[in-house]
């Protein structure tokens, strides 16, 4: 079983092409090659997305938490993958739900698992939680494509 503790930014930055303010998560708080991954993602008022989005009584938008979803499953996926000259792009999102309200100040921790691999696609499958309580979950098809970004 090949394992790495953690993932800190500098780290992501070296798998992810995204970068501020795309970039969704904070820290990979667990990997388990071909298998799974815990991240977090703090949510702050800075985010540029609070100004607009109920200002007066902000919330996380939903697509923002299942963009963060999707960067933790690309994020395993590229981790898990033998491929090194081939770049994953998003190719599916299915059976996405929103539980709860995500504010500032709250922590997602983000757990996405490996449901399938054939061939150069992946499906993904997890869940967001917010202080033990799920607040978001879905399924996600990663598509290889040759090349790099």
């Amino acid at each position: 079983m090949d394992r790495a503790k953690t993932l800190d930014i500098d780290d992501l930055l070296k798998i992810m092409v995204h970068r501020y303010p795309f970039l969704m998560i904070d820290k990979v708080i667990e990997i388990e090659k071909g298998v799974r991954i815990k991240a977090l993602k703090n949510v702050s008022y800075n985010e540029p997305y609070f100004q607009g989005h109920f200002p007066d009584k902000p919330i996380m938008p939903g697509v923002l938490i299942v963009e963060a979803m999707a960067q933790a499953g690309a994020v395993l996926v590229n981790y898990s993958s033998d491929y090194n000259d081939e770049f994953f792009y998003l190719g599916g999102i299915d059976k996405a739900r929103f539980r709860k309200p995500v504010r500032p100040g709250d922590q997602i921790i983000i757990e996405m698992s490996i449901v399938r691999k054939k061939s150069k696609v992946y499906i993904v499958s997890g869940e967001c939680s917010v202080s033990g309580e799920q607040v978001a979950e879905g399924q996600f098809m990663a598509v290889m494509e040759k090349g790099t970004i």
